[in-house]
């Protein structure tokens, strides 16, 4: 059975950029997901910063089965226990600490958690973390921060999110260490907010097109 994570890998492998979303309305969910979709997109970043965060989740796998969707900002036990039967297929932290840790039990295969600096990357690897987020990537040092580890830290994965843009997009992936970004210019809050979805669908046939170009 193919793992998580590795599904993951499949999925950005096709299209490497993950949008990063704000659903203030399930209602919302359904449209989103079936235009990212119809972007190209394979994969989608639910915030868990709203109320209907964890019901947009359930409502897009539903209705776009074949969207690899995650919870971002996982910060608690509670977060992950409600992304997990929200049917979450990944799920995303700003960063990690020891009381998330614990809460993740069985669930840690499905964790990309933040980091910002060489020792968090070691001490996540440690914990048995296939996968890590660069955050805030562009504080944390942008592309020059991620080729520096690349050279010590070569077995080490990224999906940097945080200040990633259309501009800069095909400068990150262009790094081995690199196997997707997570970005809000795709598919923002007031896109979304608005019913934008042919835009959103647009505008993400044109972020690929940028990095496959």
């Amino acid at each position: 059975m193919t793992s998580p994570l590795t599904a993951l890998r499949l999925a950005v492998a096709k299209a490497p950029i993950v949008p990063v979303l704000v659903v203030s309305d399930v209602a919302q969910a359904a449209p989103l997901a079936k235009a990212l979709l119809e972007g190209g997109l394979t994969t989608a970043e639910v915030t868990l910063r709203t109320p209907a965060g964890v019901g947009a989740i359930a409502a897009m796998k539903a209705a776009a089965p074949d969207l690899l969707v995650g919870a971002g900002t996982v910060l608690s036990g509670e977060d992950v226990r409600n992304s997990v039967e929200a049917g979450a297929d990944f799920l995303v932290s700003p960063g990690m600490s020891s009381g998330l840790l614990a809460a993740l039990g069985e669930h840690r295969r499905l964790m990309i958690p933040g980091v910002a600096t060489a020792s968090e990357a070691m001490s996540r690897h440690e914990e048995g973390f296939e996968m890590l987020k660069l955050f805030p990537a562009n504080i944390a040092g942008g592309v020059p921060a991620l080729k520096a580890l690349a050279g010590p830290l070569p077995h080490l994965q990224f999906m940097p999110t945080g200040g990633v843009s259309a501009e800069n997009a095909g400068e990150y992936l262009a790094l081995k260490n690199v196997v997707a970004v997570g970005g809000s210019w795709v598919a923002t809050q007031a896109d979304v907010e608005s019913g934008d979805w042919k835009g959103i669908s647009r505008k993400a046939k044109e972020a690929l097109s940028a990095i496959s170009s």
